[in-house]
């Protein structure tokens, strides 16, 4: 993959995931009691949920963060990956299938970037294994 491409795409996915969190993070009670009533449809424990509704906001800051920055690049997608397929499992449970697309994109910009990994040369990755 062409290294500008992959920049784009790793920045494009970048801004979603970091906009994702920075906008959760100062409502973060709010959010977590929004996703607490919208997964209440499904069998998933409440006990599961309000930990992980308070975590995904996180998670989407730091993945969207390390991301941005090009740093910890192979991490920060693997988690996002992870993230997404959580969502997608939470959201297929409830039959909100108009989210399932964007959820599918999502997934698709980690992996096609965990494929073309080598082409990350914009990043503090390349510029700090530089460094050793």
């Amino acid at each position: 993959m062409n290294t500008t491409v992959f920049l784009l795409l790793r920045l494009g996915i970048a801004i979603s995931m970091f906009g994702h969190g920075i906008v959760r993070l100062p409502k973060l009670q709010l959010f977590s009691e929004w996703m607490i009533k919208s997964l209440e449809p499904s069998f998933i424990p409440k006990l599961l949920v309000v930990p992980f509704s308070y975590l995904l906001p996180v998670l989407e800051f730091l993945v969207g963060l390390s991301l941005l920055l090009g740093i910890c690049t192979r991490i920060a997608l693997i988690t996002g990956a992870v993230v997404i397929l959580l969502l997608l499992f939470g959201t297929s449970l409830i039959e909100n299938w108009e989210a399932i697309p964007s959820q599918l994109i999502h997934l698709l910009f980690f992996t096609v970037l965990l494929q073309f990994l080598k082409s990350n040369t914009f990043s503090l990755d390349k510029l700090l294994s530089k460094n050793k």
